[in-house]
């Protein structure tokens, strides 16, 4: 995905735009990035931060960078922040979003005059390069913002550093979150509400969706209004988000617990779900566990409404491994997974667990961790997902590396079930938890990974878990439904 953190002051603010950055971390794993401007003019700094972190690899540039603005980013994909220099004059942009139509934006950019474009490695095109082009197409900064938001399909919010101060641009379905921070003398633009909060810095706003600011040191400046129609991604919530973040108002951790709370009473055949108090008479769990870090809070949340007692099982050695999906390769990113979880065998010997992560993707590791408490002398695992079936791959925010939908578990099932070509209707159906279909595709999936029981969490208690309304929630790779 990625993570975004702006500050414009008064006073020198590289500092707490190094320490605002490195707190979105946990959203990107390539590349970091810090732009600044001050009395040398621009300055820039990028590294690869895959296998060291952010705050390791820009110690040295904190030193050397100076001024009263600047704009940082944590990314998966292309390098950025970028120094651009136009019509419209200089400025550094930093973007995070997915564009799925960029050979057609492409074309027109050669065809409105633009000359070339810098290639990166496999023959792509850095989407923030792109996105700078659409905008320096219109006569001012605002007019290219908003066309960027027209022309771009998918997802783009943006930060513009100029000497004015930092453009803010909410993608135009506001999927992901624009925090502004105030504190004496400074205001700040973040992705994660949380990412300021020890810089001093207390919450001042949230940008709605397609809504666009100028931001500097003396204030905000509305440039333009917030669209009405808003479709913020549910899945920042199951899984993305830090716990201490709110998006919406909504805290993550107070979500997650309302998430586990849920999963229970549909275990204990609270919520009138036909055919679920069967299963909460047959399981009887001697504890219930997270899968480190997401699933804990799902768990905790769990633990409290049905009285199981919460368990750690395994620990996550975390000292000296990267996180599980730092590296490109599926097969190492599998192996680093399963290095960093350490059994706890007095509490898996013997037990009956119940098992909460936050979403199962392609099944890998979530059955490789089943197969390891198996081997550590469990004796059952039921396994809880925090999210409904994974039935489509993300168009809008890359929180997914899957090449293709194949690479997820139900679509694998659903081709060998139903063959290559599947109607619209037909995934409609595996998606409905009452049909049919879905309860056989989970039993497959249930299975082949080898649980004792799998029972995912309801979509519309997943809405209710998150609390705000339906229809501004993306819940397209539920659904499918944009």
């Amino acid at each position: 995905m990625g993570g975004f953190f702006g500050v414009t002051s008064k006073e020198d603010c590289v500092m707490d735009l190094f320490f605002g950055t490195d707190y979105h971390s946990h959203l990107g794993t390539r590349r970091g990035g810090m732009a600044v401007y001050g009395s040398k003019g621009f300055q820039r700094s990028i590294h690869n931060i895959e296998n060291s972190p952010f705050r390791t690899k820009f110690e040295r540039d904190v030193e050397e960078l100076e001024g009263r603005s600047g704009i940082g980013s944590i990314s998966d994909n292309e390098p950025q922040p970028l120094l651009i220099q136009s019509h419209l004059g200089s400025f550094a942009i930093v973007t995070v979003g997915k564009i799925n139509n960029e050979e057609e934006l492409i074309h027109q950019a050669y065809e409105n005059g633009h000359i070339h474009f810098m290639e990166m490695s496999g023959g792509r095109i850095n989407a923030t390069e792109l996105t700078a082009s659409i905008i320096n197409q219109k006569q001012s900064l605002v007019e290219g913002l908003l066309y960027a938001q027209e022309m771009i399909k998918g997802s783009m919010t943006i930060l513009l550093l100029t000497p004015e101060g930092i453009y803010a641009s909410r993608d135009r379905y506001g999927r992901t979150p624009v925090m502004i921070g105030r504190k004496d003398n400074a205001f700040c633009v973040s992705f994660e509400s949380f990412a300021y909060i020890n810089l001093g810095y207390h919450d001042y706003s949230e940008l709605g969706p397609g809504e666009i600011v100028l931001v500097s040191a003396n204030g905000v400046q509305s440039l333009s209004k917030p669209r009405n129609e808003m479709k913020i991604c549910s899945f920042l919530w199951v899984y993305y988000g830090y716990p201490t973040s709110s998006y919406e108002g909504v805290n993550v951790e107070d979500m997650r617990y309302r998430c586990g709370r849920i999963l229970a009473q549909r275990d204990m055949g609270c919520r009138g779900c036909s055919g679920c108090s069967s299963v909460g008479k047959d399981i009887h769990p001697d504890v219930v566990a997270g899968v480190p870090d997401s699933g804990i809070a799902h768990a905790i949340g769990y633990a409290n409404e049905s009285g199981i007692p919460f368990a750690r099982p395994f620990i996550k050695y975390t000292p000296t491994w990267p996180r599980s999906f730092m590296p490109q390769n599926q097969s190492q990113r599998n192996l680093i997974a399963k290095m960093k979880l350490i059994p706890v065998n007095a509490l898996i010997q013997g037990k009956s667990l119940l098992l909460i992560d936050d979403s199962i993707v392609r099944g890998t590791q979530l059955g490789e961790t089943t197969e390891f408490l198996y081997e550590s002398g469990a004796k059952e695992v039921h396994i809880r997902p925090a999210c409904p079936p994974l039935l489509f791959g993300c168009k809008y925010l890359n929180f997914s590396r899957s090449n293709s939908e194949l690479d997820l578990i139900t679509r694998r099932i659903i081709r060998e079930r139903e063959g290559d070509n599947v109607s619209d209707e037909v995934l409609a159906d595996y998606a409905n938890p009452d049909s049919q279909n879905y309860q056989e595709m989970i039993e497959e999936i249930r299975r082949r990974l080898n649980f004792t029981s799998l029972k995912y969490h309801r979509l519309d208690d997943l809405i209710e878990s998150i609390g705000i309304s339906p229809d501004k929630l993306c819940t397209y790779c539920w659904n499918g439904k944009e």
